[in-house]
């Protein structure tokens, strides 16, 4: 009898012991303050036409139920369908439109909005006199034209639009659209079969095919049937309701018409369909037709992308970047690479860019060659184009003024890709003859816009004019210090009449009308109120320090409303962080972002934190530099981490404002991946969270982030950056959540599930919440809620309440 009570007593305790690794708990709530920030309604997005006469204002809701992320779903071709509508799923949706006349201030509700709105694909008419949008209901997608003078909302389509490979629609003229139409519409859906027809079978036959980790691969014929009959699609013009056929139906990946809107390029995809890679990357055919489909010119049979050679700078030995012209009626452009797609090749030219006019039955013409990896091409007038030059290994863009005449380029600038103070911004267009953007040029000079504006004294948004003679940018206006400005549309050119948006730490980001020429008083067009209330009181500083190598580090701190350090002392700390790769230390140690911006919040955001106590460092600065010029940056990773953490503790604590010995971390993705790591290699934290990451290295083996070397060229390096190597030394607790439906590249499920086994299984303290129907970025209201909970009472339990 003893023995047997000694048994129920084993038992028992094995029992209870298992019953406790599943803390099976409802949807829980976090504090009113973190759920009113998290539940906030957005201010409204603004679109303004070009003459700063009407106002669209599009207002959405904060978030969806679980509920409506369950809706049914296909997952194929790297896409993620609603077999029902002919959509894809997961869309970030506009739930109501009104309109502003901006000269009176007046606003006006819209006639004939469909009830329970979800409208995509805002886009104005080529007179700006209309616009559209797509709205997506349960079983269809529509297409509906808003008339601006009357307010009047009109379903324009007749068929079911089909939304499930890249932009639907587009403007041919101010009455006429083109949009593809779902062609299987009120068929059967195909029924998955209980017993396959056979197993399924891939197989290689000695030819080179690197991949990268793609969720939601086609992975059997059945998801080769759904995919077709879900993309399948016809091309339709409607021209004021009246409907015309344009072409047979096929699997239209997309569809651009010429400048002189004579034109299609269109791109279609052919079987057999890749199992190795996504939609856009199947094989496919590239041709020019015209408007009744037929095809004029076939310009390119495309291979999948599957036979793509590994390396973040090569690409495939075939065409590639197909493009119109903006400045011309109906030329093609587009580039062959001159290496065989290997960038490593030691040739003079990587790629060389050619054209074609129609009618298209000559021979393409050479353009221009280009020095590094062709990017592409803007358009200006019948003297200037400007080409776009990329190393990604090395980390470099180049810009070259391409002269239309004599067919030559010329360099006007080259800077490292992480060198943000010497960006001179992106080229102010205009529209020409044809209603296409191109370059704006004035008196031989560029307007350039840079809505960033880094520099030594933080973000600080400019306009300039780039002189093409002597390749000076001369700034023109600038944002003021203590503020934060941008210019959201240069709308005259020629009179530098502007719309601005203007914010600061207590002012709600708000638009405004500039006159620079007439120098009259910005005017107001919105009145937007702050979201936040909770956060009002709370201080944001720009804080700055050194690691112990040298490197110049930035991060912004976030400190509680009333908080006196003299007298409250100093605060359990969250460090938030992503990291980033450097080539070089001066490029890392440049200050990113501003002190002066508004704080706004999305549900990934640590400054929920702010409200309970806490000192919040966000966008802590985690550079990983390479420390010679043979070395890459990641083989110095894990160190480097250290070093960034160490510093920005060390900077809070002498500041008098975080406790040193309550510190957590936490990241999202990469920052889950760099928060594992740091647990793993040091003991500088009480607690981490880590959200949707990657943590065994060998899953992403062709390359990950900006590491373009393969497992099996730097196997070491592979093993020493996965925490999931080191789980056995994860003793600090360490918060797993990840989406049950991850749909980014690399981050599958598997990999908190296995790093979760593995912490487990060697003793460590673990939490891992799985969030169901989540892809990578979360939506669900109630899963985010929970989330929010989830963090919130594991930083109180190991860090604030730490012993």
């Amino acid at each position: 009898m003893r023995k047997v009570k000694q048994l129920l007593a084993i038992v028992l305790l094995f029992t209870t012991a298992f019953t406790k690794a599943q803390d099976a708990v409802g949807y829980q709530t976090p504090p009113k303050e973190i759920a009113d920030l998290l539940l906030a309604k957005p201010t409204p997005g603004v679109s303004v036409d070009s003459k700063a006469e009407w106002m669209i204002l599009s207002e959405r809701n904060s978030y969806p139920t679980v509920e409506e992320l369950g809706q049914p779903e296909i997952k194929t071709a790297g896409l993620r369908l609603n077999p029902n509508n002919f959509s894809t799923s997961r869309n970030a949706y506009i739930n109501n439109f009104y309109l502003k006349n901006i000269k009176s201030g007046k606003e006006f509700k819209l006639i004939g909005l469909p009830a329970n709105l979800l409208a995509q694909h805002l886009s104005w008419n080529p007179s700006e006199t209309k616009f559209a949008f797509t709205n997506t209901t349960g079983n269809r997608v529509d297409l509906y034209v808003v008339d601006i003078a009357t307010q009047k909302v009109t379903k324009w389509n007749k068929e079911a639009v089909n939304n499930v490979l890249n932009t639907p629609y587009v403007w041919l003229d101010d009455n006429t659209i083109l949009y593809k139409a779902a062609s299987n519409f009120g068929k059967v859906f195909p029924k998955k079969p209980i017993t396959p027809k056979g197993p399924t079978i891939q197989q290689s036959l000695g030819k080179v095919a690197p991949a990268a980790t793609y969720q939601d691969l086609i992975k059997s014929p059945y998801d080769e049937a759904a995919f077709e009959f879900l993309a399948t699609s016809q091309l339709i013009q409607n021209k004021n309701g009246v409907e015309t056929k344009i072409g047979a139906t096929n699997v239209l990946l997309s569809f651009q018409l010429s400048p002189d809107k004579k034109y299609l390029l269109t791109r279609t995809l052919r079987k057999p369909y890749s199992y190795l890679v996504t939609a856009n990357e199947f094989a496919s055919t590239v041709a020019i037709t015209d408007l009744t489909g037929k095809v004029v010119k076939v310009l390119a049979e495309l291979p999948s992308a599957e036979g793509r050679p590994s390396g973040y700078d090569n690409t495939q030995n075939v065409a590639r970047a197909f493009d119109w012209r903006d400045d011309e009626p109906a030329t093609i452009t587009w580039a062959m690479p001159l290496d065989s797609g290997l960038i490593k090749k030691q040739v003079p030219h990587h790629d060389a860019v050619y054209a074609l006019s129609s009618p298209f039955t000559g021979e393409p013409k050479e353009l221009f060659k280009t020095v590094m990896r062709y990017q592409g091409t803007q358009w200006g007038d019948a003297s200037i184009a400007l080409v776009r030059e990329i190393s990604r290994t090395k980390q470099l863009n180049r810009v070259s003024r391409y002269n239309t005449s004599t067919n030559t380029l010329e360099l006007l600038y080259e800077r490292s890709a992480n060198d943000a103070y010497n960006n001179p911004g992106v080229p102010v267009t205009t529209k020409n003859k044809f209603g296409r953007d191109v370059i704006a040029v004035i008196d031989n000079k560029l307007l350039m816009n840079n809505t960033v504006g880094s520099s030594p004294k933080g973000d600080m948004p400019f306009l300039a004019k780039f002189d093409l003679a002597t390749k000076q940018n001369e700034i023109i206006w600038r944002c003021a210090e203590g503020k934060y400005e941008s210019v959201v549309d240069v709308l005259n050119p020629t009179k530098l009449s502007l719309l601005v948006r203007k914010e600061s730490q207590t002012e709600v980001p708000n638009y405004y009308l500039a006159d620079l020429m007439l120098k009259i008083a910005d005017r107001p067009i919105t009145n937007f109120t702050n979201p936040y209330p909770a956060l009002e009181g709370v201080s944001k500083q720009k804080v700055f320090y050194k690691r112990a190598d040298g490197v110049d580090l930035t991060g912004d701190l976030y400190l509680p409303k009333g908080y006196n350090k003299d007298k409250d002392g100093p605060l359990p700390l969250l460090i938030w962080a992503y990291p980033r790769e450097f080539n070089s230390a001066a490029d890392a140690a440049q200050i990113r972002g501003s002190q002066y911006r508004f704080t706004t919040i999305s549900w990934a955001s640590p400054i929920f934190y702010v409200t309970q106590g806490y000192a919040v460092l966000d966008n802590a600065e985690m550079p990983i530099v390479a420390t010679s010029a043979d070395k890459k940056p990641n083989d110095d990773f894990v160190h480097q981490l250290q070093l960034n953490a160490e510093a920005a503790i060390n900077k809070l604590s002498e500041m008098g404002v975080g406790d040193k010995n309550r510190v957590a971390v936490g990241g999202h993705s990469y920052g889950a991946f760099m928060t594992a790591n740091l647990l793993a290699h040091t003991n500088l934290f009480k607690a981490g969270i880590a959200r949707s990451g990657a943590y065994n290295r060998t899953l992403t083996p062709f390359g990950f982030q900006n590491e373009d070397r393969t497992y099996w060229q730097a196997p070491q390096l592979y093993y020493e950056m996965s925490p999931f190597s080191y789980a056995d030394k994860i003793k600090t607790p360490i918060l797993l959540i990840h989406g049950e439906m991850d749909d980014n590249t690399g981050t599958f499920p598997i990999n908190s599930e296995r790093l979760f086994a593995a912490i487990k299984g060697n003793g460590g303290t673990v939490r891992f919440v799985y969030l169901p129907y989540e892809a990578h970025s979360y939506r669900g209201k109630e899963n985010l809620l929970h989330m929010l909970w989830e963090q919130n009472e594991w930083l109180n339990k190991y860090v604030k309440n730490a012993k």
